[in-house]
C-alpha cells in the first residue's frame, strides 16, 4: 500500500509541474532601523536650514535574500531613504557579496526616495550653509547605515525557508502628473490631471510552506513628497505609513516598497502628515487587496537569472564659459545652479563629461515575471517605452535603484523643458540629450534578452 501511494504521488507530481514547482523557492527576510539619532540635516528640500527636529515615524532598512532551485540567489533592499548614490551604494553591494557570497551584481538596492529623511553623502566637507559638525554628523550616519545595510543582508541570507511566490497588479489615485504647463511661466511644479501617470501597484506575495504570506513587496509611482519643505520631522512618507499599515494587518509579515517611474509625480493632494497617512492607506488597501485575492494571483516559478549592466547615456554640450556665467547669475530654477557647478568644475581645471554611465539590472523569476530595476529619477514616459520594446505582460519596471544620480527625462521632456530635464546632481553634472533616451531603453533590452525574458512576453 505505501508503495502504491509513493507512485501515484510522483505520478500527480510528474502531471502537474506547477504542483511540482510549487516549493522551488527559498527567502530570507530581515529589517533594520535606519532613523537617525544624531540631529542631521533632512534630505530632498534644499531650502532647509537646520537639522531635523524630531521623528514622526521610523524609517527601515529591510532585505529579501531569494534562491531558486539550483541555489542562485539574489538580494533585494527596500529602504526609507531619499536614495544612495553610486559612491555610497557600490561599496555596499561589495561588501554583501564578500560576506555573503552573493554576487554584487545580483544585489538591488532601492529607495522610497522619501524628502523627510536624512541626507546621506560621505563627503566631510562643509555644504553651503552647514557646519563642519553637521557634515561629520552626516557622514557618519552614511558610514554607519552602510554597515546596516551589509548587515542586514547578511542576516537575512542565513533564514532561508521554502517559499511560494505569487503576483498580481492592482492602481491607486493619488499619483499625479506634477508638470503644470503655466503659460508664460513655462511648465512649473505643480498639478497636471491630464499628464502621463504610471497608477499601476505591482504587488508580490510570499507565501511559507503553510500557505501563510510571509512577505508583501509593492510598489508605487510617486515621488514621496506628501509633506514639504517645512516640515521638519523623519517620515517615511506615504510609503512608510503603507508598510506599517499592510503590517499591522497582517501580523508577522515584512511589507517592502519599491518606488516606480516617478520622476515627474508627485502625490495629491499634498501638505500634512494626515494627508500621508491618508495616502499610505490607500495604498496599503489596494495592496492587500490584490494580495488576499489570492486565487486571481498569478504563481511565479521556475529558475532565478539576473543581468547586470550598464547604459551610457549622452550629454548635451554645454554652453560656453560667458553663457554659463550669465545663466550662473539669473536668479530662480536649476539653470543658475547647473551653471555654477560647471563653472566650479571648470575653475578646477576639469573637464565636462560628455557621457554618464548609469547602471541597470534585470532580475528574470522563471517565465512569469520580470523586474527591471533602473536608476536615477526616471520619467514616466520609460513605462511605455520599456513595454513597447518588452511586452507588457508580467513586467514591473522600477527606478531609484543602484545610484540617484539625478533625473533621467524622455526626450519628450527634453523638448517641452521643465524641473525634470535638469539632469545630473550626483556623481558629475551635465543635462542628457534627447538620444539618451533610445540608449537607456537599448541597454535595458538587452539585458533583458541576457537574463531570458521570453520575446513578446504578454
Amino acid at each position: 500500500m505505501l508503495r502504491r501511494l509513493s507512485l501515484l504521488l510522483a505520478l500527480l507530481l510528474l502531471a502537474s509541474p506547477a504542483l511540482a514547482q510549487e516549493n522551488d523557492w527559498k527567502v530570507g527576510l530581515a529589517r533594520v532601523k535606519v532613523t537617525p539619532d544624531q540631529p542631521v540635516f533632512m534630505a530632498g528640500y534644499a531650502s532647509r536650514d537646520r537639522p531635523f527636529a524630531s521623528v514622526n515615524d521610523d524609517l527601515y532598512a529591510k532585505a529579501l535574500v531569494l534562491a531558486d532551485e539550483q541555489g542562485t540567489r539574489a538580494a533585494l533592499v527596500t529602504t526609507d531613504l531619499i536614495g544612495l548614490t553610486a559612491d555610497i551604494a557600490d561599496p555596499i553591494r561589495r561588501r554583501i557579496e564578500e560576506q555573503t557570497g552573493i554576487p554584487a551584481t545580483s544585489i538591488i538596492l532601492s529607495s522610497s526616495h522619501t524628502h523627510t529623511g536624512p541626507t546621506l553623502s560621505l563627503d566631510p566637507k562643509p555644504q553651503e550653509n552647514r557646519t563642519l559638525a553637521d557634515s561629520e554628523r552626516t557622514v557618519a550616519y552614511t558610514k554607519a547605515l552602510q554597515d546596516k545595510l551589509v548587515q542586514v543582508v547578511a542576516d537575512a541570507a542565513k533564514q532561508l525557508q521554502p517559499a511560494r511566490l505569487s503576483w498580481g497588479v492592482g492602481v491607486v489615485h493619488f499619483v499625479m502628473n506634477r508638470r503644470e504647463f503655466a503659460g508664460e511661466r513655462g511648465i512649473i511644479l505643480g498639478v497636471n490631471p491630464r499628464g502621463q501617470a504610471d497608477r499601476s501597484v505591482p504587488v508580490l506575495r510570499i507565501d511559507g510552506e503553510d500557505g501563510n504570506p510571509r512577505a508583501v513587496v509593492f510598489g508605487a509611482a510617486s515621488h514621496n513628497t506628501t509633506l514639504g519643505p517645512r516640515d521638519y520631522e523623519i517620515s517615511g512618507d506615504y510609503a512608510g505609513h503603507a508598510q506599517r499599515q499592510i503590517e499591522a494587518e497582517l501580523p508577522g509579515v515584512q511589507a517592502m516598497f519599491i518606488l516606480g517611474c516617478a520622476g515627474d509625480a508627485n502625490p495629491y493632494p499634498r501638505g500634512t502628515h494626515e494627508i500621508a497617512t491618508q495616502h499610505g492607506k490607500e495604498l496599503a488597501t489596494e495592496v492587500l487587496r490584490v494580495a488576499k485575492e489570492k486565487e486571481k494571483l498569478a504563481p511565479v516559478r521556475g529558475q532565478l537569472r539576473t543581468a547586470w549592466g550598464q547604459a551610457t547615456l549622452p550629454l548635451a554640450t554645454p554652453p560656453s564659459r560667458d553663457e554659463l556665467e550669465k545663466q550662473a547669475a539669473d536668479r530662480g530654477g536649476t539653470g543658475p545652479w547647473i551653471a555654477q557647478q560647471m563653472l566650479a568644475r571648470l575653475d578646477r581645471g576639469e573637464k565636462l563629461p560628455t557621457e554618464f554611465t548609469c547602471p541597470l539590472a534585470v532580475w528574470q523569476l522563471g517565465d512569469d515575471l520580470t523586474l527591471a530595476a533602473l536608476s536615477g529619477e526616471v520619467v514616466v514616459d520609460y513605462v511605455r517605452l520599456l513595454e513597447d520594446a518588452l511586452g507588457q505582460g508580467r513586467l514591473w519596471i522600477a527606478a531609484y535603484c543602484h545610484d540617484v544620480y539625478g533625473y533621467l527625462p524622455s526626450a519628450r521632456v527634453l523638448e517641452q523643458g521643465g524641473y525634470e530635464t535638469r539632469g545630473l546632481y550626483a556623481g558629475g553634472i551635465g543635462v542628457f540629450k534627447p538620444e539618451a533616451e533610445s540608449a537607456l531603453v537599448r541597454a535595458v533590452t538587452d539585458l533583458a534578452a541576457k537574463a531570458g525574458r521570453p520575446r513578446g512576453k504578454e
